[in-house]
């Protein structure tokens, strides 16, 4: 999916959520566990219930991972699940020594070898420009590449003085140079959005990940109001909000209502902002 082709849905469904699949085998209600995949089972119903509200699904790789092989067999129906006119993350926050960043990237772009691919990945930069290159050498495919997140952990290194900036910005600035805002997007935690403004003088044109509205207390109209470029520039997530809203039979409709309320309110501020 092209940035056009994002910000054009976006538009027409006056919304710029994604909805996080961090499905827990051990969290989902218990009346799917007759299923034979009950983590597909679940996702399923999530995306049938949202999909009129939300841009964008991230399943949260770890989840799928821990169940093994079946896992692995929950996330590839998934993706296939999911409509193509919707935005795809996984959610992997890979990023190691350029052969092996090479092979996280065909594990998540190229179908013929995996039987996946998704439209962007999650990178962390630390190893830098030649552990994030080789997830960029796939035509059409995004990296989304941590810079602040909202975890109490991040003061410990994303927030330190570099020289006269922050790390983060250091990330932001360096990164930039690697690839435009057609192929790369940031990870900006919501609890962050103070700081929006600050970034989006750095990098004015690119989409940003904002996850940690709602259960973490991130402000969606601080994001919007701090955040959003004339291309929108934003996907806000919400996993635990929207998917564990009920553990009843309910669950989809539930989910439903929740994501109802928050394109409601996007459509509002894309409404005063754009």
């Amino acid at each position: 999916m092209t940035k056009e082709e994002l910000f054009k849905e976006i538009k027409e469904k006056e919304s710029f959520l994604c909805v996080g699949l961090d499905t827990d085998i051990k969290k989902i209600p218990s009346h799917l566990l007759k299923e034979a995949d009950p983590v597909f089972e679940f996702n399923k119903r999530i995306i049938d219930a949202t999909e009129k509200f939300a841009v964008s699904y991230k399943p949260n790789i770890a989840f799928y991972e821990a169940m093994g092989p079946k896992g692995w067999e929950s996330l590839q129906k998934t993706l296939e699940y999911i409509p193509k006119n919707c935005f795809t993350i996984a959610d992997a926050k890979r990023g190691d020594i350029g052969n092996t960043s090479s092979l996280y990237a065909r594990a998540f772009f190229d179908k013929s070898a995996s039987g996946m691919s998704f439209d962007s990945i999650t990178v962390a930069p630390y190893m830098g420009e030649d552990s994030v290159k080789p997830f960029l050498d796939f035509d059409e495919k995004w990296v989304i590449l941590l810079a602040l997140t909202s975890n109490p952990g991040s003061k410990d290194f994303q927030q330190l003085s570099v020289g006269d900036e922050k790390l983060y910005e250091k990330v932001l600035r360096t990164s930039s140079q690697w690839a435009d805002s057609e192929r790369l997007m940031y990870v900006v935690g919501a609890t962050k959005a103070s700081l929006l403004k600050e970034i989006r003088a750095i990098i004015p044109n690119h989409f940003l990940l904002v996850p940690g509205v709602g259960a973490q207390g991130g402000s969606l109209e601080e994001v919007a109001k701090n955040g959003m470029n004339s291309e929108c520039g934003l996907l806000v997530n919400s996993s635990r909000g929207i998917i564990y809203a009920s553990n009843g039979e309910d669950f989809g409709k539930t989910a439903a209502k929740e994501a109802e309320k928050l394109q409601v309110q996007m459509a509002d501020l894309l409404n005063q902002y754009l």
